[in-house]
């Protein structure tokens, strides 16, 4: 087969033309459309939470969302917030955008998110918050972060941009926070391109957050108290997230066949696979992960690179937190390690997941896995 596969393709097929044409038709292609309007709400209901308020991508969340609650619970500069070493760089970067503390937690080896058991010791007079990233679809284990968190008196600010539709006990990803983030990047369950959502139960958080999002105007509006961000959602992303949004169950149907078929091709290969499910949740496979085991001589690196000349795109694991060269410049770190995080980065990547693979494909690609090994 020498036809490229990415590492994903989003599925167009639902109605996102149709509401497309609907807000060129009506001429409502910026931030105040119904498309917008329905987003935030439908989606904060079904995530059982009061309020939305869409912003351009999961970042922006994150960003305006902690600046939120250093506003309304009174955080003071170099407070900390703890936060997984496995992780995509935002949560860091948007604490210390807001002149907060990121203090990292090693991973979980098992299922990758945070490892539960290492976050106590981390924990001072300083600390403010948690924030809870459910990794690669599948949640962390939530109710022992709760439990600690109200044992310590610590908010929750729980990143699930990767976790759309996804449960723990059956209770849905993005309930558990005091204020809860969503990416609607091109590669999510819900893609739009760009876009996400910050969503909560608080309305002081809430008038916050669309405060700041929106440029910090106030009843005169070009008066300006505070400096804020433009980060509102156009109603033509709203549009296509909305008609993703509605096909959400059969996405994630895909996303789990997927993953199945691909524990079964893969089966007896010298790796970890993704966890197929916990005692409290089946695994989404927002990506379908593999973790090299250590006497296996070729590093993710390596893979990747071998099988991009079979015209298979594969993509690295997050590169850690306590690592990366930005932070050790600006010298908020002491010199630590945290081993299970560096080593999915040095054997851990994951592997094409895209909507529209075929059986054929998913054979292919298992093929040239196994044949690296053979």
């Amino acid at each position: 087969m020498t036809e490229f596969i990415p590492v994903f393709e989003p599925d167009l097929s639902g109605n996102e033309k149709l509401y497309l044409s609907r807000c060129i038709d009506s001429g409502w292609i910026g931030s105040n459309g119904n498309f917008v309007k329905q987003l935030e709400r439908d989606f904060a209901l079904f995530c059982n939470q009061k309020y939305g308020s869409c912003v351009t991508n999961g970042s922006a969340a994150l960003d305006v969302a902690i600046r939120a609650m250093k506003d309304v619970y009174e955080w003071q500069n170099d407070d900390e917030i703890i936060i997984p070493s496995f992780n995509i760089i935002s949560a860091a970067q948007s604490c210390i955008y807001n002149k907060l503390k990121p203090v990292f937690v090693d991973a979980e080896e098992y299922t990758w998110n945070i490892d539960v058991s290492k976050i106590e010791e981390m924990i001072n007079e300083r600390t403010r918050a948690i924030v809870i990233v459910h990794i690669y679809g599948l949640p962390s284990d939530v109710e022992p972060i709760l439990q600690i968190a109200k044992k310590y008196n610590l908010k929750i600010i729980e990143d699930a941009a990767q976790a759309h539709g996804q449960t723990y006990n059956s209770k849905k990803c993005g309930s558990f926070g005091d204020i809860s983030t969503f990416s609607f990047f091109t590669n999510k369950h819900i893609a739009c391109g760009e876009g996400g959502i910050v969503l909560t139960s608080n309305e002081k958080l809430i008038e916050k957050i669309n405060y700041y999002k929106n440029l910090c105007f106030t009843a005169d509006k070009f008066v300006h108290n505070d400096l804020g961000w433009n980060l509102r959602m156009s109603n033509l992303q709203a549009a296509v997230a909305y008609a993703q949004f509605e096909k959400l169950n059969e996405t994630i149907n895909k996303k789990q066949y997927i993953g199945n078929l691909y524990h079964e091709l893969l089966n007896g290969i010298p790796a970890k696979l993704s966890v197929k499910k916990t005692e409290y949740a089946d695994n989404h496979y927002w990506i379908f992960g593999i973790v090299l085991n250590e006497d296996v001589k070729y590093t993710a690196k390596d893979v990747i690179t071998k099988m991009r000349e079979q015209n298979i795109e594969m993509r690295p694991f997050f590169y850690p937190m306590h690592k990366q060269p930005v932070f050790e410049k600006m010298r908020i770190l002491d010199n630590i390690s945290r081993p299970v995080s560096e080593n999915l980065y040095n054997k851990g990547f994951y592997i094409p997941t895209g909507l529209n693979l075929t059986n054929e494909k998913i054979e292919y690609i298992a093929k040239q896995i196994k044949n690296l090994f053979a």
